[in-house]
């Protein structure tokens, strides 16, 4: 077998206000926020003007290191990494779970992985943040059951422009949400019954990178349905509210127009890509908010989403994930889904400090799952 270093890039996670973690991410295996019900479970707690993550009742620092996709699928494949975490000085993995794995037929939930991932952490003093492969990951809908795949009838998919089916669920319907919903529940119900003591498992994070790729909303029937609606009272009175503290991109997409209080989405915020974007991110955030909020009453671990950024100036939603929270977003985000505690950019961009600074907007907690390795990356984790 041959040997292959088991850090692939360095990220910075988990630093919410303060400095709570510097992660080394993508460990290759052998290659507003809310309080939970009880303090004696890991929860966020604001400190002076930091957010800090509270473990056992004190301020936890993670040093983190996140898998690739999917090597946490396999205990037998995992069984020579975790000495290689220890050896790095970690004290958190980051590790997906895919809701193939999790409910191979449905209603049937087969939780032998994330007993023996949880297991195995503790066997090397270490704790788990847990990433959700559900309905997307980056993008996509490839970590989804079979029997959700197989089933486009009852799990449409979403379309570009030529009524194409594309390989991503659309977040139009509300069966995949009833199923997503349901399965993370399940997965933070049985999470609570092994591990509500001992904390192993510190955070989740809801999906990974969602949005559409290749067209900048969803184009199916269900969608082009609710792209003719009004723009949903509930958003428009949030930019009402927040209107001097919105993202000036926002902003002055809804100032072009007027600041109108209400009609369609095209006469609210314009006919270009950009009423696109903000229709697909309200209907993400509304999808995978509820998502999380199935989870918290199961379960109240911190939760969030993360993000693909913007990459250049001359991308266009579509170009980039459309709709998923990237910093011009993040008000629609938080409109849509309050139950998500924060959202978190994986910066691989040069402009690492203009990242940092939108993503601490209107008292967003920072946190960066992913970012690039080399010598900049200690200097970016003193920065963050």
């Amino acid at each position: 077998m041959k040997s292959i270093n088991p850090v692939k890039y360095v990220s910075i996670a988990v630093i919410i206000g303060s400095i709570l973690t510097i992660s080394v991410t993508e460990v290759h295996a052998l290659k507003p926020p809310q309080q939970a019900d009880s303090p004696s479970i890991p929860h966020l707690r604001d400190h002076g003007s930091a957010t800090q993550l509270v473990v056992d009742g004190e301020a936890f620092l993670m040093l983190a290191g996140e898998l690739h996709n999917s090597s946490s699928s396999s205990l037998e494949y995992m069984a020579p990494v975790w000495n290689k975490l220890v050896a790095l000085n970690l004290n958190t993995v980051l590790a997906p779970l895919s809701w193939q794995l999790i409910e191979p037929v449905e209603g049937e939930f087969d939780f032998s992985l994330i007993d023996g991932l949880i297991e195995r952490a503790r066997m090397h003093n270490l704790r788990l943040v847990f990433l959700w492969f559900g309905s997307w990951k980056n993008g996509v809908s490839s970590y989804v059951p079979n029997w959700v795949k197989l089933d486009q009838e009852r799990f449409p998919r979403a379309q570009n422009s030529a009524g194409e089916n594309m390989e991503v669920l659309s977040p139009f319907s509300r069966e995949a949400q009833r199923a997503d919903a349901r399965a993370f529940s399940e997965v933070m119900r049985h999470i609570r019954s092994i591990d509500s003591e001992e904390h192993t498992v510190l955070m989740m994070q809801v999906e990974n990178e969602v949005g559409i790729l290749g067209s900048p909303r969803d184009y199916s029937p269900l969608a082009d349905s609710a792209f003719a609606q009004n723009v949903p009272a509930e958003l428009l009175d949030h930019l009402q509210e927040h209107r001097t503290s919105l993202a000036p991109a926002l902003y002055e997409i809804w100032q072009s127009q007027g600041f109108p209080a209400g009609g369609t989405w095209t006469e609210v915020f314009g006919k270009g890509p950009a009423a696109a974007e903000i229709f697909m991110a309200w209907h993400y955030a509304q999808y995978i908010g509820g998502v999380t909020e199935a989870g918290k009453e199961a379960y109240p671990l911190p939760m969030y989403v993360n993000a693909w950024l913007v990459q250049n100036d001359n991308q266009i939603p579509g170009d980039y994930p459309s709709g998923g929270p990237v910093a011009r977003m993040l008000d629609v985000w938080r409109a849509g889904a309050p139950a998500i505690d924060f959202f978190a950019p994986d910066i691989y961009l040069q402009d690492f400090k203009g990242v940092t600074t939108r993503y601490t907007r209107a008292g967003n907690p920072l946190m960066i799952p992913e970012a690039r390795r080399g010598e900049e990356a200690a200097r970016n984790a003193f920065w963050a």
